[in-house]
């Protein structure tokens, strides 16, 4: 009986569960009814007024290491104070400025005319009285708008009359305080609607610290951590890693079609404009979610970003460290001999890859492949190497060393008259004469026997025919460096039969070191025109700085072309150099004879004038070891006096000597790389050098 009650309790707790569940299920549909049919018009107007705002996020940009994995351009994270104008009035805009001028400082390299005036004009703006940042007692308007009207003139045409009003006596009544405010004012108005701009980079914490403290006091401003370019090697090579800053306005477009916003910082220059899509970071962003008003609606949305792939550079810092000391060393004890400015440039790579080691130029490393020079003897091996190609020269034909008269041009002759020599005594005693019959017997001239150089049109097919040639050495032309900004030289074009004949020997024609630098390591290689490259190696980041990523992508050797010369041809050539360096009349033997590895070369002196005073451009080129080379060298030396010689010589000794001291063993010792980095302190007796 008591079983039977107890089951009869089921049936009621269930249909008072259905009941309760009915009941809210019933309110919920009318809920969801009021929502959607009554109130769904305010919330879809409500909707359709958020703005939605995307700032990105800078990441940082990839590194750039050596070839053994040194850091050559690192990150620095710093603080930097940004401003977001959302259509902020103008008087807001300059008390937030006055406010946070409290706090920073932003220095001005140059004030634009048009800027400042501007600034006086919204100074002098009777609303903005209360800001006080002129001397002014009464602020007024210098074009009262009674005048405005009785002269007819248009808003555009009042606000250039106003300008043209304000004289230096109106801008120099704005006070010290008025013009720090102008500082931070204009970077306010540099930026974009609605995207922050950096104001300042670099702040001190503390100052960054302060700011966050009053950031109620200062609407539209904030504080952010981004990161800067750092050098650990100073100023070593910076003239080829390149900078970053805002995009330029002209390049705007161009970027932004790639997916850049407007206020992100790019590479403008060298290595880091080159490789911007390499290095570029992964930018993150922050969603800022807001009404017609500027009101947040919540929190932001945070997508972090990722730091830019690392390039892995050709470069040997140690190599490179070495090179600057050898050249900052020899042109501090010749600095007297130059008759203007010293200067020295040097390149050396791997001629069989295009591997770019080292490279130094005194004013500026960007002059390697940006400032072309008359090189002088150094290409004297291309021009024999034409001769024999052209069938116009044979092996051990001999030429009498003499000089040489020309009626209507200048004369011909060499340092000295060298009497009977072959082609391999031309290279190792560096005779212009041998180079100029190359020449003359292109075009069929017999000094003595000619009365005239033939058609001018013989000529002038000669100079095309030697450019063609020379080109494919690299000289003249593009090398295909992975550098933006690369001289070709300067082309003499076509001139009378005796710029023909010193064109044969390096005094026409202008060219870049690392042309000659590409010059000489197609003859070392054997023919092959290889592109020089600074970057050997793309790889994604790493967890540190102090682990290589995945490798993302290898650059592979570039072989533009392959010369006309026979294998024969070119070896003949490497006998010539051989004897520049150990023959018993070598203009370089004195220097180079004595060393513990055989290097092969050719020296160069390019006459030349500084200011209207006679100089030498001294050049030299080689590579090493010359039966299996592995390192070629340029060096160009600009505007020596006549009477020095051996600065190339010297600078190229001590370069070899370097490289081959670091491929016996590399320094481990941190304080002795620091010794070689840090170190401030930077005349044998001369060889028969010529003097073209």
């Amino acid at each position: 009986m008591g079983e039977r009650r107890h089951k009869a309790h089921v049936p009621v707790r269930l249909n008072t569960l259905f009941f309760v569940v009915f009941i809210l299920f019933s309110a919920l549909i009318l809920r969801l009814g009021i929502v959607q049919i009554v109130q769904g018009e305010e919330y879809q107007e409500q909707l359709e007024r958020t703005i939605n705002i995307s700032s990105p996020i800078e990441a940082p940009r990839g590194l750039m290491y050596d070839r053994h994995g040194n850091v050559i351009v690192d990150n620095e994270l710093q603080m930097t104070v940004t401003y977001t104008n959302r259509r902020t009035p103008m008087k807001e805009m300059l008390e937030v400025a006055r406010e946070l001028n409290s706090y920073i400082t932003v220095e001005q390299d140059r004030v634009n005319e048009r800027d400042i005036k501007d600034f006086w004009l919204i100074l002098n703006q009777e609303q903005n009285d209360a800001l006080d940042l002129t001397e002014y007692d009464e602020p007024f308007d210098i074009l009262p708008l009674e005048e405005q009207r009785s002269l007819g003139l248009s808003e555009d045409e009042a606000y250039r009359e106003r300008l043209d009003r304000i004289t230096d006596e109106h801008l120099e009544m704005i006070t010290d305080e008025g013009m720090e405010v102008f500082g931070i004012w204009r970077e306010f108005i540099a930026g974009y609607n609605f995207l922050p701009h950096k104001v300042l980079q670099g702040i001190e914490y503390e100052q960054a610290a302060r700011i966050m403290e009053n950031m109620e006091d200062l609407p539209g401003v904030d504080i952010i951590r981004d990161s800067k370019r750092k050098y650990p090697y100073g100023e070593t090579l910076r003239g080829i890693l390149g900078n970053t800053n805002s995009i330029p306005r002209e390049r705007l477009e161009e970027f932004m079609a790639n997916g850049y916003s407007r206020n992100e910082e790019v590479g403008i220059s060298y290595l880091e404009s080159q490789y911007e899509n390499v290095l570029r970071g992964r930018n993150g962003s922050l969603d800022n979610h807001m009404n017609r008003q500027g009101e947040f609606l919540r929190n932001p949305d945070v997508n972090m970003g990722s730091r830019g792939n690392d390039l892995i550079l050709s470069i040997d810092m140690e190599l490179q460290l070495r090179v600057e000391q050898a050249i900052e060393e020899e042109l501090s004890d010749s600095a007297r001999h130059f008759l203007d400015e010293e200067d020295a440039y040097v390149v050396m790579m791997d001629p069989n890859t295009g591997e770019v080691l080292a490279l130094s130029g005194y004013k500026g490393d960007h002059g390697i492949v940006g400032s072309s020079f008359a090189v002088g003897s150094s290409m004297k091996g291309a021009t024999i190497l034409i001769g024999y190609e052209t069938g116009v020269l044979n092996y051990g034909d001999q030429v009498n060393d003499r000089p040489i008269e020309l009626r209507g041009t200048q004369n011909l002759r060499s340092h000295r008259p060298l009497g009977r020599i072959n082609d391999i005594q031309a290279l190792e005693r560096s005779s212009n004469i041998y180079m100029a019959e190359v020449a003359m017997r292109m075009i069929n001239y017999k000094p003595g026997v000619s009365t005239s150089f033939g058609p001018t049109a013989n000529i002038h097919r000669t100079y095309d025919i030697l450019r063609y040639y020379y080109s494919q050495f690299g000289l003249g032309v593009e090398t295909g460096i992975d550098l933006p900004g690369e001289s070709t030289g300067i082309n003499g074009g076509y001139s009378d039969p005796g710029n023909l004949f010193y064109f044969t020997f390096g005094q026409f024609d202008t060219y870049t070191p690392m042309q000659l630098a590409q010059h000489v390591s197609t003859i070392a290689n054997g023919g092959y025109r290889v592109a020089p490259r600074l970057v050997s190696e793309i790889r994604e980041p790493g967890e540190n700085k102090h682990e290589l990523g995945p490798l993302a992508r290898q650059n592979e050797p570039k072989v533009l072309n392959r010369i006309d010369m026979s294998d024969q041809d070119i070896q003949r050539i490497h006998q010539g150099f051989y004897q520049v360096m150990h023959g018993s009349q070598g203009t370089a033997a004195s220097y180079f004879r004595s060393l513990d590895y055989e290097v092969a070369g050719k020296t160069g002196t390019a006459q030349v004038f500084v200011d209207g005073e006679a100089a030498n451009n001294q050049t030299l080129v080689g590579f090493a070891p010359y039966d299996d080379p592995e390192v070629a060298f340029a060096i160009i030396v600009p505007g020596v006096s006549r009477d020095h010689g051996g600065v190339a010589n010297r600078i190229g000794v001590e370069i070899m000597e370097a490289y081959f001291d670091l491929k016996e063993g590399r320094p481990t010792d941190v304080e002795e790389s620091e010794m070689l980095f840090d170190d401030e302190d930077f005349g044998a007796e001369e060889s028969e050098e010529d003097e073209e």
